[in-house]
């Protein structure tokens, strides 16, 4: 038989051993066993595909899946894949990787007593720990995708947490259960919907994970003030899907590299793990390469091929990282030469005294959301 209490029980050692679930959430965490939101069918990658693995077919290995520290796929292709599990699937929603829960549950500073607003429902499991500790009145979850919505809310009522579950687009939030303490967004957003800061009340805190076109990995906890605005820094290194209406274009290697030969070439020195493998550094690129795509394509004996793409004007660049080579021949195609523009972002945060992720900030208004490093008084040109 399945020990489903004991694969719990690890997980959350695990996780405290780590460091990354603190004392007031570890109970909760034991109470609230993650397999009970998981559907019944998930994905897994293997060799570059989707592969479904079906409670039915193999308990012990769809188990494992549910208490593995990773996220667990839950959705492609918005509910209708189109294929077998080719590359091309996308993944539309998964169950995020207990550490990165925790680690959120942590920051977002809740107390019993308060109203959360979640952006973002998922599997439920998340709302659920909420519930748990604030109980089920003080928890408001939302979730665009209506059937993914519904298995949440049965999974909540199944297991005795009547939160509400909202269908709808969570970057309006959701007004009637407002004013909230707190907000936490479980999809990442690139402009921050000013409506979340309208719906908290002042001294209140909204935590979302923020991505660029470029960069997706910022978790930014905001304070919102008594002038309506709300001000935040980078506090963490957390990767989420984005908000449906800020899914934007798709890179495709197939559609979007063309005409290799003819491409303009260039050599250049900086290695590309110093741009993208580097956190600090990789965030502040995406800060000012706009609209543009990062995919690697590994290969073999170590060797690996970095693609930017503009999805939106087809423009391309293509660099080929082999071992123990010091200079890189680029390849670029298109109106726009990225792979310069990633290059002169990087030297721009070189002479800026390679300012780390935490000191990063924005403040989101009703006029729209600013940028800045280190205080309001130095904006980031844009």
């Amino acid at each position: 038989m399945i020990d489903a209490a004991g694969l719990l029980g690890r997980m959350v050692e695990e996780l405290v051993e780590g460091g990354d679930l603190v004392s007031e959430w570890r109970d909760v965490f034991l109470r609230v066993p993650r397999h009970r939101f998981i559907p019944e069918t998930v994905w897994t990658q293997e060799g570059g595909r989707l592969v479904p693995v079906r409670r039915v077919d193999d308990e012990a290995a769809w188990l494992s899946l549910c208490y593995a520290s990773d996220f667990v796929i839950t959705q492609v292709d918005d509910g209708v894949p189109a294929g077998p599990g080719l590359i091309g699937d996308e993944i539309t929603s998964s169950a995020s990787r207990p550490d990165v829960v925790a680690l959120m549950l942590a920051a977002l500073d809740v107390e019993p007593g308060m109203a959360v607003l979640e952006v973002g429902t998922g599997t439920g499991w998340n709302a659920a720990l909420l519930a748990e500790r604030l109980g089920a009145a003080a928890v408001t979850t939302v979730e665009v995708d209506a059937r993914v919505a519904e298995h949440a809310k049965r999974a909540l009522g199944d297991n005795g947490y009547g939160v509400t579950v909202v269908v709808g687009d969570g970057a309006l939030g959701h007004r009637p259960g407002a004013p909230y303490d707190r907000v936490i967004a479980t999809v990442a957003a690139g402009r921050v919907p000013y409506a979340w800061a309208e719906q908290v009340r002042p001294g209140g805190r909204v935590l979302v994970p923020w991505a660029t076109d470029l960069h997706n990995g910022a978790l930014v906890s905001f304070t919102v003030s008594r002038d309506g605005a709300m001000r935040g820094r980078v506090v963490g290194d957390v990767a989420f899907m984005p908000l449906r209406s800020q899914r934007g274009r798709r890179a495709s290697l197939a559609r979007d590299v063309w005409d290799w030969d003819g491409a303009r070439r260039s050599v250049t020195s900086l290695h590309p793990y110093e741009v993208f493998g580097e956190y600090d550094a990789s965030l502040a690129v995406g800060l000012r390469v706009r609209r543009c795509r990062l995919v690697v394509e590994n290969g073999e004996d170590g060797a690996y091929t970095v693609w930017l793409i503009d999805p939106w004007s087809r423009s391309w660049a293509g660099l080929v990282h082999e071992r123990d080579v010091e200079a890189f021949t680029v390849r670029q195609q298109g109106v726009r030469s990225l792979w310069d523009e990633v290059e002169a972002a990087y030297r721009w945060w070189d002479g800026l005294g390679r300012p780390a992720a935490a000191r990063w900030g924005i403040t989101v208004n009703a006029e729209g959301q600013r940028l800045w490093l280190d205080s309001e008084d130095h904006p980031l040109d844009q």
